[in-house]
């Protein structure tokens, strides 16, 4: 049976790597059907970075279903909100959508865009709560819950929350106790940290309400692992250098509107990055980890090693459970050619950032690709990798036997070879001590042995499937294996 399907396995991985499979130009890849739908509040003008996130997210607008684009103030910028900023960002993606939709479908039309900016509480915090206080912004939050739509609603907060805030006092003060329930159910918020005293007054008065935060802000933030330099790593895809390269110059009106960086480049992007399907994150599972970072859900008190607050937002101890920082090991890619896993000998970070440095240059240069999809042409861009598992994504397995993992049917769009790195995730489930296949990486097939068990244990492995294209493209797939006594 084993030498059976090792034949299948390598007649698969000859379709896999051979070019002429793939057609000259194919027709644009079909966007995901249940797409994640996303409401943004952003205080943009109060730093370069939430333009710098905007234009990334108009890149993966095909994946998202957009429903709010709403100017908001925090407390870096207290007395404005500018949605006409958010407009200017949308006259360049105009100029480029016609052209993205050769790469994918799914591109909003600019209309439809523009139709959903919003102006949220023109003032700070708290104090712009309350009866009679409601917003274009506000309201449309409120609508978008009351639609009939089974997905849950996801807000993605990139500076103050007092417009969330706003939208559930009203749903709280006006609909009855069993609706505001119900509403409030479908709500996912992932904010970057507290930018006004309204998140601290959602989460204590909302206690049921799924909320992703990082209290403490630029000094404890997962968020700040989008640019923060990491120690004995290659840090050049964040550099200014690669952003000009890549991004700004010579890649059309929407680069060219990409602003140098001030502080910290796209520090609020994690808060959508986890929603992009890459087959690596499941939004309902911030512990699972993704491009955004990965989260657990804290019991009082949340622990914060920035007791200051996000530059003067002072922090309210926690009364209800939280997802929040998370601990990752992480081993610098300079430290060991790509693909083998760190042994012992070998220096690792542990650090609330990790779950986000470990994924940094695969989802820069994803940026970078799609950036050059708004100029060029299908045939002169790259696409990423097909991941395709030979078996089920959950699999049971008793202690101490050998289970074999394949990705060996994955493809790719443009016929680029591809390599495989598989590995045990050992942060998330329940068995946190490092399973180590036997077989070299680079390869898609590779076997593991269960570890020995006294009750079932759930351990996660996941693949990269990169393709050899310029710059190269990264998917995952995640197999979650029960190990039983």
């Amino acid at each position: 049976m084993m030498r059976k399907l090792s034949m299948v396995l390598g007649c698969t991985a000859l379709l896999v790597a051979s070019p002429a499979m793939a057609a000259a130009t194919p027709p644009p890849l079909a966007a995901p059907t249940a797409k994640p739908r996303v409401i943004v509040l952003s205080d943009i003008e109060a730093d370069p970075d939430d333009t710098q996130s905007f234009i990334r997210l108009l890149l993966y607008s095909s994946e998202l279903d957009l429903e709010g684009l709403v100017a908001t103030t925090s407390v870096h910028m207290k007395t404005a909100i500018h949605p006409d900023s958010i407009r200017r960002i949308l006259q360049a993606y105009a100029l480029v959508q016609p052209n993205l939709l050769r790469h994918e479908a799914g591109f909003p039309t600019p209309d439809r865009l523009r139709a959903l900016v919003r102006e949220g509480q023109p003032g700070y915090g708290m104090a712009m709560v309350g009866a009679g206080k409601d917003t274009p912004g506000s309201r449309l939050i409120v609508e978008a819950l009351e639609r009939p739509d089974p997905r849950p609603l996801r807000i993605s907060v990139w500076g103050g929350a007092n417009t969330l805030a706003q939208a559930l006092y009203t749903i709280r003060e006006t609909r009855p106790p069993e609706t505001a329930k119900r509403l409030i159910a479908k709500l996912r918020v992932y904010t970057i940290s507290d930018q006004d005293d309204g998140g601290a007054w959602l989460r204590r008065s909302f206690p049921d309400l799924f909320y992703i935060v990082s209290p403490g802000g630029y000094g404890a933030g997962t968020w700040t692992g989008i640019h923060t330099l990491i120690d004995g790593a290659d840090n050049t895809t964040i550099s200014n250098a690669w952003l000009r390269d890549n991004i700004q110059q010579g890649h059309g009106p929407l680069g060219a509107l990409y602003p140098d960086v001030a502080y910290g480049m796209e520090g609020d992007t994690p808060a959508y990055l986890s929603l992009i399907p890459t087959g690596l994150s499941d939004p309902e599972h911030p512990d699972w980890g993704g491009w955004g970072g990965r989260y657990e859900l804290y019991t009082p008190p949340l622990a914060t090693t920035d007791p200051s607050g996000f530059s003067g937002v002072p922090i309210v101890p926690e009364t209800r459970p939280t997802w929040s920082n998370a601990i990752d090991s992480y081993t610098p890619l300079l430290a060991r050619p790509y693909g083998r896993a760190a042994t012992p000998g070998e220096r690792q970070i542990k650090d609330f950032r990790a779950g986000i440095w470990r994924w940094r240059d695969e989802f820069q240069n994803d940026f970078a690709a799609r950036m050059a999809w708004t100029t060029l042409p299908f045939a002169q861009t790259n696409h990423a990798p097909v991941v395709k598992l030979a078996h089920p994504d959950h699999l049971t397995v008793k202690s101490g036997a050998r289970f074999v993992l394949s990705a060996a049917d994955s493809s790719d769009p443009d016929g680029d070879s591809l390599s495989f790195q598989w590995f045990h995730y050992q942060e998330i489930g329940h068995w946190q001590t490092p399973i180590a296949s036997g077989i070299s990486a680079n390869i898609h097939t590779v076997d593991f042995t269960a570890p020995t068990v006294t009750e079932p244990r759930e351990a996660h492995f996941i693949v990269r499937v990169t393709d050899k294209g310029t710059p190269p493209l990264t998917r995952y797939a995640r197999v979650i294996v029960t190990i039983t006594p």
